[in-house]
């Protein structure tokens, strides 16, 4: 472990998870989060709570910002009491959203503008990864940028990919990744209801499907939220309407068709309009009619 400040911006389901994957590896940590409790929560067994992005900024050489999207990317770094104007020169910026990678690409522009390092650096895997320090990175930057980084990644992920000696890749690489995530998660839903609407006992087939060649991953963790009838939004249907229009935005550029992307998207959508949106992902079932899903058990 070097011997250096490390902030993380953002305690979410993920970012939390990081977070304290960094303090068990030692590092002298700073948290932050726009809601204060939560950052004053996680520092009270280690680490130290800071009241804004700025603040965070000009303790650390290396910080962590783990934050919904691009918007919020860009009031971390550059709204009031952002963190850019705070950071000394050569410290590093580690992007984790998923986000425009055009967007990224000029992002590392304006940073090196500012003396600063960046690295394009979407993650993958689940709160209970990152918890465990077992989640998926996916990263672009200068030989500058992973320099200064160090152990700081491995500390935080089992995987690290690294997909370029610019940013951009990176954040290629994960909405491609979530495009198969969300045409899963919209498949799965598709199929769980039709199972429903035929009468199918939605756990028996739970356990065929989890145990034949049409299971997937997404199959398999999702469809369990819909069984227990739990909709708490480890990741959320609107997550599914940014990510999955990005995927198109991107695609929409160089004229690429993506029908079933598109597919799944006005899924996500249809579910968000009818008041689903802050829901688990899984809750895109909720748009098929004449099906009765499952109930919490007591």
């Amino acid at each position: 472990m070097e011997n250096i400040n490390v902030g993380v911006i953002g305690l979410g389901a993920m970012g939390r998870g990081m977070a304290a994957s960094l303090r068990r590896a030692g590092y002298a940590l700073h948290v932050c989060d726009v809601r204060e409790e939560a950052a004053r929560g996680f520092a009270a067994e280690g680490g130290t709570a800071c009241a804004d992005p700025g603040d965070l900024g000009s303790r650390c050489d290396v910080v962590v910002s783990v934050v919904v999207n691009a918007a919020q990317t860009e009031a971390v770094l550059f709204g009031e009491k952002g963190a850019a104007a705070a950071m000394k020169p050569g410290s590093l910026f580690v992007m984790c959203s998923t986000v425009d990678p055009g967007w990224s690409v000029a992002l590392e522009r304006r940073l090196a503008e500012r003396g600063l390092l960046y690295l394009d650096a979407p993650i993958s895997g689940g709160a209970a990864k990152a918890a465990s320090g077992q989640m998926t990175m996916m990263t672009a930057g200068t030989p500058a940028a992973y320099a200064k980084a160090g152990g700081i990644l491995d500390a935080m992920a089992a995987k690290v990919y690294k997909l370029g000696d610019q940013a951009g890749n990176g954040s290629k690489v994960k909405i491609i990744n979530q495009l198969l995530a969300g045409v899963h998660i919209a498949a799965a839903a598709e199929a769980m209801a039709l199972g429903l609407r035929e009468g199918v006992d939605a756990e028996a087939l739970y356990e065929v499907i989890t145990h034949s060649a049409g299971n997937s991953w997404m199959f398999e963790n999702r469809m369990a939220h819909v069984l227990a009838a739990d909709y708490t939004p480890l990741s959320a249907v609107d997550i599914f309407v940014k990510d999955l229009g990005l995927v198109l935005d991107t695609a929409r550029a160089t004229k690429f068709p993506l029908p079933l992307s598109a597919t799944a998207h006005q899924m996500f959508m249809q579910a968000s309009s009818a008041g689903f949106g802050q829901q688990d992902d899984s809750a895109v079932i909720k748009i098929f009619p004449g099906i009765t899903l499952p109930e919490a058990k007591a």
